[in-house]
């Protein structure tokens, strides 16, 4: 469980290269008919998501009635610490289960922000607006920044979120004239800060983001929110999605309030704020893995292109089987998705392998344990430098595990162009 997968450990021992295929042979290697939209397949997709949801509520409803009659003669409960363990292992399976049907809408509207469900752009919209007003996710303001992110990622320069801090953030000395007790002195912590500015992240990560833009591009001023129709991460033609997001947040509070005085605020907290945190821990856990890894580089405007900046991500087994069902293969399939995010969630899995043989080397798996991978992400990538066009996180000891290889990037920045390689780039809004 505390081992780096072997793909994570073949990267470690491999100078970087930058790729340069073009997304026309990208392009060429996938099937067009794996690139068209199902709307009966999309629609069972969306009411499975909806008849889980309300499963789980079902189910959650009946805990205590079914411990108070003894799982109704089934599983007779004959003393207090047998009631008490049975309590704790119902409402612990609710809360994990109703968490991943919660990340599940998250998925869900991700995809229809990319317009990947239906023909019909409303309809899209609309259902992507119910299923994150639902879980308290602005669905226009997130689908603009989250398209941006698309058309930038991995510009150190240009995209949206989970930008590395450059060393000048730390007030750090030159690189040349920098000790290992110079980093430390800055960046060590104890244990128990570590964890706690882990569940910081994964705790309040998403409303930080979405409210302050914590680990938002740094060319936005301080405090950059998602709620306000004139922050400058919108256009003006977008104003009014963002109003409608804010109601549709505004909205589903009052549904909960209303929940509150009917059948109490612990009811509320129980049924719905416990999952709706295991959601954002989710959601702000595979997105910090899709992006923040100490062997994925970033790039500076010279170096970086389209093509550069969506294959600088990796595809995770997140949870195996329930991160398929539940995540719609959105850390399965997330290379993928940055090449073909116009593409269906269900048909990535077939686009994946495509891809993969595609980019070959240049293609990003890592097997590791995804907590133990989240661990070593937020422990490893600490800043970048700022004088590289081509650089990867370094750790508090101001060190990277994994280099340039120079020589051969001299050698392909003679033929490349980014143009070439960019040619047919198609980000779907």
């Amino acid at each position: 469980m505390f081992e780096h997968g072997p793909e994570y450990k073949e990267r470690l021992h491999k100078p970087f290269v930058p790729p340069t295929i073009t997304l026309k042979q990208i392009h060429d290697a996938v099937p067009k008919h794996l690139l068209k939209k199902n709307p009966w397949l999309s629609t069972y997709y969306c009411i499975r998501d909806v008849v889980c949801c309300a499963l789980f509520f079902y189910l959650g409803f009946h805990i205590e009635p079914a411990l108070k009659n003894n799982f109704y003669g089934y599983i007779p409960l004959t003393s207090a610490w047998q009631v008490h363990t049975a309590r704790a292992a119902c409402w612990l399976l609710y809360w994990w289960f109703q968490g991943l049907s919660f990340a599940s809408f998250f998925c869900i509207a991700h995809e229809l922000g990319h317009q990947t469900m239906y023909e019909n752009r409303y309809v899209n919209d609309t259902l992507g607006y119910f299923f994150h007003a639902f879980i308290l996710a602005p669905f226009f303001a997130w689908k603009a920044s989250h398209n941006a992110h698309h058309k930038t990622v991995a510009s150190i320069e240009r995209d949206e979120n989970y930008v590395p801090y450059e060393r000048s953030y730390y007030n750090l000395p030159p690189r040349d004239k920098a000790t290992t007790a110079d980093y430390l002195e800055v960046l060590d912590e104890t244990p128990l800060l570590t964890v706690a500015r882990m569940l910081v992240m994964q705790g309040a990560g998403w409303w930080l983001y979405i409210s302050t833009n914590a680990m938002g591009s740094t060319r936005y001023p301080k405090g950059t929110s998602h709620f306000s129709p004139y922050s400058p991460l919108f256009r003006p033609d977008q104003r009014l999605g963002i109003v409608l997001s804010d109601i549709g947040l505004l909205g589903m509070g009052y549904i909960l309030w209303e929940a509150a005085k009917q059948y109490g605020a612990k009811a509320v907290f129980m049924y719905y704020f416990i999952p709706y945190m295991l959601c954002n821990h989710w959601t702000v856990m595979l997105t910090f893995l899709h992006h923040s890894d100490p062997t994925i580089p970033h790039y500076r405007k010279e170096e970086w292109s389209w093509v550069r900046g969506a294959a600088a991500t990796v595809d995770r087994p997140l949870l195996g089987w329930a991160g398929r069902f539940f995540l719609h293969n959105v850390s399965h399939d997330h290379v993928a998705h940055h090449f073909f995010s116009y593409a269906p969630f269900y048909n990535q899995p077939e686009i994946t392998k495509c891809v993969r043989n595609a980019l070959k080397e240049h293609y990003n798996y890592d097997s590791t344990n995804t907590f133990y991978a989240l661990y070593r992400s937020f422990t490893e990538c600490v800043f970048i430098e700022e004088d590289a066009p081509v650089v990867f996180y370094k750790n508090k000891y101001g060190q990277s595990v994994r280099e340039v290889a120079g020589e051969k990037l001299k050698e392909i920045d003679q033929n490349w162009d980014p143009v070439e390689q960019d040619n047919g780039v198609q980000v779907i809004e």
